[in-house]
């Protein structure tokens, strides 16, 4: 249900609201993060696209221009049409434009560029100045349209897979093996893939291989 063309979006904020919530990867629920403390409001729908793994640690953040407000912890099926790009901390942090397909008003839209200039204007001045108030500073990159985002969404959802399949080897061989190995190839399934590359965490450890002998086996 993620590619990076189509995708479902988790929204954690609705268009209009002083409320910054965060996903509590813990319970699954919605945490109350902090009002905002400028005089400012969100200026579309905001979450994440799931699945996906970004510079900044989290999943892809995601703005969604759409017609009407759209409540917390709803799945959007939608597609990018352009990103902000923006150093949140010292970290990239990318939030990417979308839209949803079933809203008659944008999905017309397809790249910024069609977007009425003021629309995009408000969001940049919105995350140049929503942390200003709390000694945390914010710089607003540049934008980049559909292409630069499919691009983006493509590597965060590899970072993901990578990432997920890292914490299932390791958690696969904890106290089975020594850490700090070099190993040949591990296998996953039963194909063997060299050890930067054992990119599906749903498939498990079967057996890691180095030193041409087998030091764990399923």
């Amino acid at each position: 249900r993620i590619s990076p063309t189509d995708f479902v979006a988790v929204i954690e904020i609705e268009k209009g609201s002083k409320n910054k919530y965060e996903l509590d990867k813990e319970t699954g629920l919605l945490k109350l993060d902090r009002i905002l403390y400028t005089s400012t409001h969100y200026p579309a729908n905001y979450g994440f696209i799931p699945r996906t793994y970004g510079d900044d640690l989290d999943p892809l953040d995601v703005l969604l221009l759409c017609s009407e407000p759209v409540a917390p912890m709803t799945l959007v099926h939608a597609y990018p049409i352009g990103m902000i790009s923006m150093l949140d901390n010292g970290r990239r942090d990318e939030k990417i434009i979308s839209i949803p397909f079933d809203d008659p008003t944008y999905n017309m839209y397809h790249d910024i560029s069609e977007l009425p200039p003021h629309i995009f204007e408000e969001m940049k001045h919105f995350f140049s100045v929503y942390k200003a108030l709390e000694g945390k500073e914010t710089v607003v990159n540049e934008e980049n349209g559909r292409e630069r985002a499919i691009e983006v969404i493509q590597q965060a959802i590899d970072s993901y897979t990578i990432h997920s399949a890292h914490a299932t080897f390791e958690e696969s061989v904890k106290g089975r093996i020594a850490p700090g190995y070099l190993a040949d190839f591990v296998v996953l399934g039963e194909n063997p893939f060299g050890t930067d590359e054992y990119a599906i965490a749903d498939i498990p450890v079967l057996a890691v291989y180095t030193g041409g002998r087998r030091v764990f086996e399923a």
